[in-house]
């Protein structure tokens, strides 16, 4: 299974909508609802090109670092969801991606 789902067709780290950065930063520290939370590893694919490559020797990205202290899966600044979307429309700068699993505690 992977653990970050990503519909961010233009991010650099995508890869059929499955994320391949090495680990990814999810931000806003006071956020209190999903559309407050932004991917801090967000890349142009126009600017950047395609980094699906830049991945560890296990594959798929696993590793979420998350600053959103509001929400319940937060477990001292490490997600503890099974499976995390992120997800965002003509996403341009990296607050425009968003983490649709946010949940408030």
């Amino acid at each position: 299974m992977n653990k970050i789902n990503c519909s961010v067709e233009n991010c650099s780290h995508n890869s059929s909508g499955v994320c391949y950065a090495n680990r990814i930063d999810v931000g806003s520290k006071g956020a209190t609802d999903e559309d407050q939370t932004c991917c801090g590893s967000f890349l142009d694919r126009k600017h950047y090109s395609t980094l699906t490559n830049n991945t560890n020797d296990d594959g798929p990205c696993d590793c979420i670092v998350c600053t959103a202290e509001n929400c319940t899966y937060n477990n001292n600044k490490l997600c503890t969801a099974d499976v995390i979307q992120v997800t965002g429309d003509n996403v341009r700068i990296y607050t425009e991606a968003i983490c649709s699993t946010f949940k408030m505690k």
